[in-house]
């Protein structure tokens, strides 16, 4: 009984089925007309900033403004004790009186030739130093009333009344302008480089003489809200880290922005182009190579190198190179295919551009003449507001 029992261990078994190729989901790359943009970290800064400073020297008498207010240019906001600086101007007005009186005398006398020319120069040498030492009283008093020299918003004051503040020495508090306002990066080299080869060909104008659009957001912000345009690039890199400063006008006509907040600003880096996109997640690594997966006409895993470019606020990423756009590109499934060359069975799917409201349209950002008009619009509706509050 057991050689037979041993033959039949010895039999070959019935082949089985072969296994059916693994199913992913292919795609032809999305083509879609589009502009890059690059994100810059920078801060802004106040377009206008005015450290406010007695011009005569005197013991401070008011405060006529509020810690912290807006105020207009030429609002009053200090009160330095007047009276010297009123009998000073007494004095230089009676100087000059008995100067013009003398004056006067003077040229009677030289029409009828009873004093030298050297006198009668010597009266009207006199009467200009009287003319002009009152002149300068007059200023003197003048500059006892403190005033604000631009619009904007105020800080709180630096000296509390009765102390004594000195000429041209003694800062009473700072101004700083509100809206618009500057948003101040540095760029790389590489991004300089870039944005100058792209004007000569004639495919994006250069920040240095274009006011281009760039888009910005807070700390706490997630989309692109705030619009501006640019307005400088610096004419030197520095030598120490490689960028070059820029800086752009943007609207703030809510005044959310104040000088020194930390934000993201995105500036277009190439122009309006058709773009090839596939899905992040199509894209492979190998080392520092970044591959996908294309099926073949006979239906097999091929590897195939590419240069991905940003990702896109939707998910999708730009291929720069290594694909002609007609390839059947593994977007799902790729945890199946073990190797290259492997069989697969394709399910072929359609790639679809999916709007996102991360940044404004383009085509709304107002132009620096607008952005300057609309700050001097708002800083004339605060200045009617605070007379309506009074």
């Amino acid at each position: 009984m057991l050689p037979f029992v041993l033959l039949g261990c010895n039999e070959p078994a019935a082949p089985g089925a072969a296994p059916t190729p693994p199913e992913v989901d292919v795609t032809q790359p999305l083509r879609h007309q589009l502009i890059e943009w690059t994100e810059y970290p920078g801060r802004f800064e106040a377009v206008a900033r005015v450290e406010v400073r007695a011009r005569v020297t005197g013991y401070l008498q008011e405060k006529q403004f509020r810690d912290g207010q807006y105020v207009k240019k030429g609002d009053l906001l200090f009160v330095i004790d007047p009276r010297p600086f009123e009998y000073e101007m007494q004095r230089a007005d009676a100087q000059y009186s008995l100067a013009q009186k003398a004056y006067k005398r003077a040229a009677d006398l030289m029409r009828s030739k009873s004093i030298s020319q050297e006198q009668f120069d010597q009266r009207q040498q006199e009467l200009k130093v009287a003319e002009a030492a009152l002149n300068e009283a007059r200023l003197n008093l003048d500059f006892t009333r403190v005033t604000a020299p631009i619009d904007g918003k105020i800080s709180d004051s630096f000296i509390d009344s009765g102390n004594l503040v000195s000429a041209n020495s003694t800062v009473l508090t700072r101004i700083v302008s509100v809206d618009p306002i500057h948003f101040e990066f540095e760029g790389s080299q590489g991004d300089l480089l870039n944005a100058l080869r792209l004007d000569r060909a004639g495919k994006r104008p250069s920040s240095d003489y274009s006011p281009n659009p760039i888009f910005i957001k807070l700390l706490d912000e997630k989309h692109y809200d705030h619009s501006g345009r640019m307005e400088f690039i610096d004419n030197v890199v520095d030598a120490g880290t490689g960028t070059v400063k820029a800086r752009a006008l943007v609207s703030n006509p809510q005044a959310i922005i104040y000088p020194g907040l930390f934000g993201r600003a995105r500036l277009s880096s190439s122009g309006e182009y058709e773009a090839l996109l596939l899905p992040e997640k199509a894209i492979n690594t190998d080392q520092n190579r970044k591959y996908v997966y294309a099926v073949n006409a006979n239906n097999q895993a091929t590897r195939i190198y590419v240069e991905p470019g940003p990702v896109q606020d939707n998910g999708l990423v730009i291929i720069r190179s290594g694909l002609s756009g007609d390839e059947r590109v593994v977007i799902n499934g790729i945890q199946r295919i073990r190797a290259p060359q492997q069989p697969v069975t394709p399910n072929a799917v359609t790639l679809e551009w999916q709007e996102t409201d991360t940044m404004p349209d383009i085509n709304m950002v107002p132009s620096l003449e607008e952005i300057i008009a609309g700050g001097q619009r708002a800083a004339g509706e605060s200045e009617n507001n605070a007379a309506a509050a009074q």
